[in-house]
């Protein structure tokens, strides 16, 4: 991938000692509750209405929210014109540096009930193009109550390649205790990470490997593209939305700040530098957003490669959606309560570096403000608010403009089919949704209401692989009941898709 910006010089990798910077362990005994804020916002909102008036405090109020909105749309506005000039090119650029780096890595899955999709996953695992005596592929059956840990067993007997370690269902500490347990068990100098659900190309783990020829580049994210978009009408428009945040939003991040986003799947991390900062936090639903404010303050960088595409499945129903996106609402909003103070107070990162990273955090409470504005337009509607109706909606709009040219320009530099432009009419009642999604995730945060880490439900509909022709019986594993298992054929439907 034609990486944008200056170079960085290729210096001995730096990574702060635990005092600078935020350990796993630090997060342990911090309570998520902030009900403490909560109520100094009520009080502070009370006093203005009595000593400014009504009218006068939601003006201002709604003024403050639309400069936020103009300075996000002007944010969306960037990424969407670097992806438009540039991700295409990048997309077809010539292979650079496959074959030349290839150090001892390891592969880790952690599977909680997957049985519907274990089959893809695992034969996309083996079908990764590297060195055989350079590469480890570790699947932890997270206590899984299904089929998943006979068949991955299975698997295991048939494939020398594949170690499984199983935990107990009450082990905790969801993917991020996971990824753990699997990392005590292996010596290499990059670790790469897939979602059980998650089927990538043969090529992607050499073109995420390269970069870590940089000392400097602590972690690495690909492209993650959704395969099932016609198995719903939210399912097309959560490839929709995949597009704007893989070719557009991350792209953007990498080409104008070179500060994109370890995504928790498809990505790879430096062995030194996971080890040096704990691991993963057990104590976060968001490990991936928790992991790259961790690499960043340590001193490192993340880079995003647009070219190591791997293939997932997105939620097909409302429910799924909602559980998904509460999830990451809630993990993000934690880790911007958790890291806004060491980011700003970084020596690693420039003022317009903290900045952009500010933005980041606060991506998932934008959508909180969206539902504030939208409120303010209903008052002033009721002739509360000192701001005429028009007064109110331009600068709100944009941000539903910002993200929109991002859908767009991901709809144009992907090249799908013309009729997709339609799924960003399914943009609005999503994002509709998302504000309540968020706003519900804020609160429950703020109040400190209990919640652990959720995974989603797989549907196993769509698959990018063939059906593999597997034995039957399969061959028993020790500790488990003989059990054979049929793989469906071309008349049957696909094997080991995602839900």
């Amino acid at each position: 991938m034609a990486r944008r910006g200056p170079v960085v010089p290729a210096v001995p990798a730096v990574v702060e000692s635990p005092s600078d910077v935020p350990s796993v362990g630090s997060h342990t005994d911090r309570p998520e509750a902030r009900i403490g804020a909560l109520v100094a916002y009520v009080l502070l909102a009370v006093t203005a209405f009595l000593v400014f008036g009504v009218d006068r405090t939601l003006g201002v109020a709604a003024g403050v929210i639309n400069v936020v909105f103009a300075i996000y749309f002007c944010r969306h506005l960037a990424f969407a014109v670097s992806a438009a000039r540039w991700a295409e090119a990048d997309l077809l650029a010539a292979d650079v540096d496959l074959e030349g780096y290839t150090p001892p890595v390891a592969v880790f899955v952690g599977c909680k009930n997957e049985e519907l999709v274990v089959d893809g996953m695992i034969q996309a695992l083996l079908a990764l193009d590297y060195p055989a005596d350079r590469i480890q592929l570790v699947v932890v059956d997270d206590g899984s109550d299904d089929g998943t840990g006979p068949r991955l067993d299975a698997w295991a007997v048939r494939e020398p390649r594949l170690r499984v370690i199983h935990r107990p269902a009450s082990s905790g500490g969801g993917k991020s205790g996971a990824l753990n347990e699997a990392l005590r068990t292996v010596d290499a100098e990059v670790v790469l990470v897939f979602d059980a659900d998650h089927e990538p190309d043969p090529n992607a783990l050499r073109r995420l490997v390269r970069h870590f020829r940089d000392p400097s580049v602590g972690a690495v994210m690909g492209r993650c593209v959704i395969r099932n978009g016609h198995d719903s009408s939210l399912a097309s428009v959560v490839f929709v939305d995949y597009l704007s945040g893989y070719l557009v939003n991350e792209y953007g991040r990498q080409a104008m700040f070179e500060l994109p986003a370890y995504g928790g799947a498809n990505c790879a991390v430096r062995m030194s530098t996971l080890r040096s900062l704990g691991g993963w936090n057990p104590n976060t639903v968001t490990e991936d957003t928790d992991l790259t404010l961790r690499v960043l303050l340590s001193g490192q960088r993340v880079r995003y490669d647009v070219s190591a595409v791997d293939y997932e499945e997105a939620v097909v129903t409302a429910r799924r959606f909602w559980t998904q996106r509460y999830r990451w609402a809630r993990g993000h909003q934690k880790c911007m309560r958790d890291y806004w103070r060491p980011v700003l107070r970084s020596r690693h990162l420039t003022v317009l570096e903290k900045a952009e990273s500010m933005m980041f955090l606060l991506t998932y409470h934008v959508p909180v403000l969206s539902g504030i504005g939208l409120a303010l337009t209903v008052l002033r509607a009721f002739g509360i608010g000192d701001l005429p109706l028009i007064g109110l909606l331009p600068l709100s709009m944009l941000l539903f403009v910002g993200p929109l040219a991002e859908l767009s320009v991901g709809l144009l530099v992907s090249r799908v089919e013309r009729r997709a432009a339609w799924q960003l009419i399914g943009f609005l009642p999503s994002f509709a949704l998302s504000i309540w999604i968020t706003t519900r995730a804020y609160l429950d945060g703020m109040l400190g209401r209990s919640y652990t880490w959720v995974k989603t439900t797989r549907s196993g509909a769509t698959s990018t692989l063939a059906p593999v022709a597997v034995p039957l019986p399969l061959p028993p594993v020790e500790g488990t009941r003989p059990r054979s298992f049929a793989v469906a054929g071309p008349d049957a439907g696909t094997v080991g898709s995602r839900g």
